[in-house]
This record gives C-alpha cells, sequence and structure tokens, in this order.
C-alpha cells in the first residue's frame, strides 16, 4: 500500500491548473493570480504630508517662530504656489507638499491667530511627510502569479488602479455517491437505509477550498447505474466518488468505471481512516475514490482532494499544515497504518492540548463535528503518556 504522502503526489501529478478568466475586483477574494499584477502608478505619486499640519522650511521651524500662513491644501487640491522664508501653508493628512517647503508642523505643536502661525515646537527637516512612491512605484510587481487573494490584496491591488484581475477558473467537481441504502436528505429513507451526509459535507467543503461542487443524483450499485453517473460528470474538472471503493460484492466502482475507460492510478493506501482510497482517470478527467464511511471520506477529502483543488487553482498543493499539542490522554502504540484521531482541542499554559475521543469509529459524524482536530500519528508510532508532544491538524483552520 502507498504511504499518504506517496499517495498525495501522485493525485497532484495528475492535475494541472485551471486556465484563466478575468473577473472583477471586488469578486477577486480567494481567487488564485494566473499572473502578476504590477502597479499602474506611483502611490504616493508625490510628497504627501502624513499629519494634519503645516508646511514650512525646517530653517524657519524653531519654537517660538512667527509665520505667515499663506494659502491650504485640503487633499486633492493641491497648493500651486511655493514656501518662501517665513511662510508657511495649511495642509491635511495626504495633502501634496507644496514646493519650497521641506517639513510639516503638526497642528498640535502650532497656535494659529488668524492668518499668524506661531511654532511651539521645533520641526526637522523631512518630518511628518511620506514620500513619493514610499509604497510602490509604477511597474513595480505588487502581487505574484499564484497568489490566494486576501482582504489585504484586494486592498493593494486597488490601490494599483486594477478594476480587472486574471485569476485561475474554479475547477468544477462532480460529486458521485454511490449504494441502494443511501438517500440524500429529506427523501424517503427505505428498508434498512440511511441518509447520505457524504456529497453534501463534501460539496460544502470543496467550496470552501475554491472549487466549484456539482452533486450528481446518487448511483444505485449497478454497474450501468455507475456508468451512467460518470457520463453526468462529463465537462467537470474532477470526478469524487464515494462509496464502493471497498472490496466487498457490492463494491462496484471500478467496474462501472472501467466501462468508460477508467485507468486506474492507485487503489488502497496505509491510512486509517479511509485505506479503501482510489486515484484515477475516466476518459482523461481526474477521479478520486473516497470511501463511504463519513469520517473517512472526510479526512480523505482534507488530505488529498484539498490539495488537489489547490493545484488546479494554480497553487502548490501542500499537505494540511501540522503544528504540536500535548495529548490529554494515553494512545497506545500505532500499527502499520498513518493514523488520524479525532481529538478535542483546548489551550492552556502550555499550548495547545488534544484529547482523544474514546471511540473513532468511521461512521461517527457527531465526533467529528465536535473534534477541533485530528492527531496524526506515523505508521509504527509508539505509545504515548499522557502530556506527549504529537503533531495536529486542526480542523478549524482546515475545514
Amino acid at each position: 500500500m502507498l504511504s499518504v504522502s506517496e499517495a498525495r503526489a501522485k493525485i497532484l501529478a495528475a492535475v494541472r491548473p485551471m486556465s484563466g478568466e478575468t473577473v472583477a475586483l471586488a469578486n477577486a477574494a480567494g481567487r488564485v493570480l494566473c499572473a502578476p499584477i504590477s502597479a499602474r502608478l506611483t502611490q504616493p505619486p508625490a510628497d504627501v504630508s502624513a499629519m494634519d499640519g503645516f508646511a514650512l522650511r525646517a530653517l524657519d521651524g524653531h519654537a517660538g517662530a512667527k509665520l505667515k500662513i499663506i494659502g491650504a491644501a485640503p487633499a486633492g487640491h493641491p497648493f500651486l504656489g511655493k514656501v518662501g522664508p517665513g511662510e508657511a501653508v495649511r495642509l491635511f493628512t495626504g495633502s501634496f507638499l507644496p514646493g519650497g517647503a521641506d517639513t510639516v508642523l503638526i497642528q498640535e505643536d502650532a497656535s494659529v491667530d488668524g492668518a499668524c502661525l506661531t511654532v511651539n515646537e521645533a520641526c526637522a527637516p523631512a518630518k511628518n511627510i511620506r514620500r513619493a512612491s514610499q509604497d510602490f512605484a509604477s511597474g513595480d510587481i505588487l502581487l505574484p502569479a499564484g497568489r490566494r487573494l486576501t482582504a489585504r490584496d484586494i486592498g493593494l491591488a486597488a490601490a494599483g488602479n486594477h478594476p480587472w484581475l486574471s485569476v485561475h477558473r474554479r475547477p468544477r467537481v462532480a460529486i458521485l455517491a454511490t449504494g441502494d441504502e443511501i438517500s440524500l436528505p429529506g427523501e424517503a429513507i427505505g428498508p434498512g437505509g440511511i441518509v447520505s451526509s457524504n456529497a453534501h459535507a463534501l460539496a460544502a467543503l470543496i467550496v470552501q477550498a475554491g472549487g466549484d461542487p456539482a452533486i450528481l443524483p446518487i448511483a444505485r450499485d449497478d454497474i450501468a447505474a455507475i456508468a451512467d453517473g460518470a457520463d453526468a460528470a462529463r465537462g467537470a474538472d474532477l470526478l469524487i466518488t464515494t462509496g464502493g471503493a471497498s472490496v466487498g460484492d457490492h463494491d462496484l466502482v471500478q467496474a462501472g468505471l472501467a466501462s468508460r475507460g477508467l485507468h486506474l492510478d492507485f487503489w488502497k493506501i496505509a491510512m486509517r481512516p479511509g485505506k479503501p482510497l482510489m486515484f484515477g482517470a475516466v476518459g482523461g478527467m481526474p477521479m478520486l475514490g473516497l470511501p463511504g464511511n463519513p469520517v473517512s471520506a472526510f479526512v480523505c477529502a482534507l488530505l488529498f482532494l484539498c490539495p488537489a483543488i489547490d493545484r488546479l487553482l494554480g497553487l502548490p498543493g501542500d499537505a494540511p499544515m501540522t503544528e504540536l499539542a500535548r495529548i490529554g490522554a494515553p494512545m497506545k502504540a500505532n500499527d502499520q497504518r498513518e493514523d488520524y484521531v479525532r481529538a478535542t482541542l483546548t489551550r492552556d499554559a502550555e499550548g495547545w492540548r488534544a484529547t482523544p475521543f474514546p471511540v473513532q469509529d468511521s461512521g461517527m459524524l457527531r465526533t467529528l463535528a465536535r473534534a477541533g482536530a485530528l492527531i496524526q500519528r506515523a505508521p509504527h508510532a509508539p505509545a504515548l503518556a499522557e502530556g506527549a508532544l504529537v503533531q495536529i491538524l486542526r480542523l478549524d483552520s482546515a475545514s
């Protein structure tokens, strides 16, 4: 069986970034740039005042000096004259610095009587001035290609005078749940049936990761029905199946997809939960087959689907970030599979404390919803006493 890292590397090697599209700046948050953004102007475009105050010559700015106020320059209305000896111009934050001035006296350090200004605190040259191009100059690279845009990035792009941005298209991800026993929420539940949670949980995760999900009709345990599901997924950039990936008589996903040209790359990985993961391509469309158990499907989606979507968006597709925590209960030695253990998460004076749930059955969604983290344990990890350090994947930052 492949390791988790080997399986992820194979998946990432098989997917390519989506083509670009142009979107309005207001709709670009969370999208990934497919081309760098260069400044279309200089910011600030000239020397400007950093404070409300007065522009003057530093030579005249000694304590007790009395100067003549010869004008004002509100932001957007530059003073067109020049400041000479013994003169000052009223400024506001963002006002262009008039010619002849080389310092700004803040208004708290001045007294004004009509057109007469008294300097109460001496001011040095270049004081309270933002120099031209202090932030950026025209032509500077503001944001690189391959960057997922934050609200701060949107502000920077706006300041660089970009109303439209070129970003990678959101990948279309088709979700095909399989099984005679499952029904969608709100539908009638047959004898021995259950409600399917996988498709909706995965769709929510795909949206969060930056993809565009489409939940297909449930495919019954029938080779032809699964083949029809593959037909319905045509046009998607990635097909996700859930269920039917194990070794039972009714695990028919491989057989159903084979009639549509399935090329299977791998099947089964050394992890828990999620051993019966499979990956391949159907008619050139990448296909990721997740287990049917809801916890297994969700954990596999965090470890493999989310990085794949990242790669489709033009990002590296890194493994989910982990950090250190102390365990709140002893843990037994691990077997040959990499383990992801649901745990509550609290913070104390020593940092994060992850306490594993006593029961880790992969059908228990309630513990997944209550979990704050997954404890990551390497194959053959030794037994650990309470308080030992472990790697955790925080779920509040991942899903």
